[in-house]
């Protein structure tokens, strides 16, 4: 049905050609990799990159395509994922509409054309939830959602390759700003704070806390500030935010009624030689560990649903991650994406540590699903 619906708004030979490019080879590249070539953004290496990506998104694309046609217990069918399949197969007729890349002139124009890719695809995230949704819906509520096994595992691969083709497009376009801040190569921060990223991830963490709870326990950050390293402050600021606000929620609602003052978070910053780790303990009343091997699933959340059948997402993903249980695994997936990861160790009782591991070496290829 799914793939009967594909046809009817897309030619027969456009599948074809998506079904022959999911079949060649991604290429990965490294953080170290990217800040190097990014280090000089001279015509020649702009051109460089344009012509890589103008393949390599395409073949990204396109199996991840044919995966949304065919996913198990009919969520290829739900309207929402349908949605995202139509973006997805838009962006890659765009990409192979596209003739190839001689000179800077069409080079400009590829990485306008790849800039709108980007923003068609900024709310797959809260769209895809919606799908998921749709499925719980009309499940038998007798289902376990961890026996959910291929679903988790095609929406780890989907979220996965979702950062690496959003991290490869903003690269580009980022190594087209004529005045970089310095030390800034497109998306990477070659002396990046871990410490400073900390301190704005709180401070926005503890915003929404205010917002909706009226107060926001402390959180006290304990590391050196003028220790840096080469890392992507939009993806550290990401995951400590979601690690924050989780901490800040469990604390708020455990000490709400309480005539205790609320304990604070706490944030620590440790410099290794192969990895740099954020460790962000609380004492919120900890998980019980019958709920432990839920939080990475994406079919589970503690928090109230945001997401209402008809609400509008045209909205920040940051401000929707709320709620419907996808801050954790989208975090551990950030987190691995450059080599690093992200565990979670509770004691229900007394409160939850998250440690957070980023590798420091910027080695390692992109996890290509």
């Amino acid at each position: 049905m799914a793939v009967k619906k594909a046809c009817e708004s897309f030619s027969k030979s456009l599948i074809e050609e998506v079904h022959r490019w999911g079949c060649l080879k991604q290429t990965g590249v490294s953080l170290r990799y990217m800040m190097e070539f990014g280090s000089k953004p001279i015509d020649k290496n702009l051109l460089i990159s344009a012509q890589f990506l103008h393949k390599e998104l395409a073949i990204r694309i396109a199996r991840r395509a044919i995966e949304l046609e065919n996913l198990p217990y009919g969520l290829s069918e739900k309207p929402a994922v349908l949605k995202v399949r139509d973006w997805y197969l838009d962006s890659f007729r765009d990409l192979r509409a596209f003739p190839d890349i001689k000179n800077m002139t069409e080079e400009r124009e590829f990485t306008e054309m790849i800039k709108a890719i980007k923003v068609r695809h900024n709310n797959v995230v809260p769209t895809m939830a919606m799908g998921v949704q749709q499925l719980k819906k009309g499940m038998d509520p007798k289902i376990v959602y961890e026996d959910l096994v291929e679903i988790h595992q095609f929406l780890d691969r989907f979220y996965m390759s979702r950062i690496g083709i959003r991290m490869l497009i903003g690269q580009h376009v980022e190594l087209h700003n004529p005045n970089p801040p310095p030390y800034v190569v497109g998306y990477i921060h070659t002396k990046m704070s871990p410490v400073e990223v900390a301190r704005n991830a709180s401070e926005d963490a503890r915003a929404i806390c205010c917002r909706e709870y009226g107060s926001a326990p402390d959180v006290q950050i304990y590391g050196d500030p003028d220790f840096t390293f080469p890392y992507v402050p939009a993806h550290l600021h990401l995951m400590v935010f979601e690690l924050v606000k989780n901490s800040l929620r469990a604390v708020q609602e455990r000490f709400m009624d309480s005539d205790k003052v609320a304990p604070p978070i706490r944030i620590i910053v440790a410099d290794g030689i192969e990895d740099v780790t954020i460790k962000v303990s609380d004492e919120g009343g900890g998980i019980p560990r019958k709920g432990l091997s839920k939080i990475f699933t994406y079919l589970y959340s503690t928090a109230r649903n945001p997401l209402d059948e008809h609400s509008d997402l045209g909205i920040g993903e940051n401000v929707t991650m709320a709620g419907y249980g996808y801050g954790l695994p989208i975090s551990r997936l950030y987190a691995r994406y450059f080599g690093g990861d992200l565990q979670i160790i509770s004691m229900e009782g007394y409160g939850t540590d998250a440690y957070l591991h980023l590798s420091r070496l910027g080695d390692s290829q992109e996890p290509l699903p």
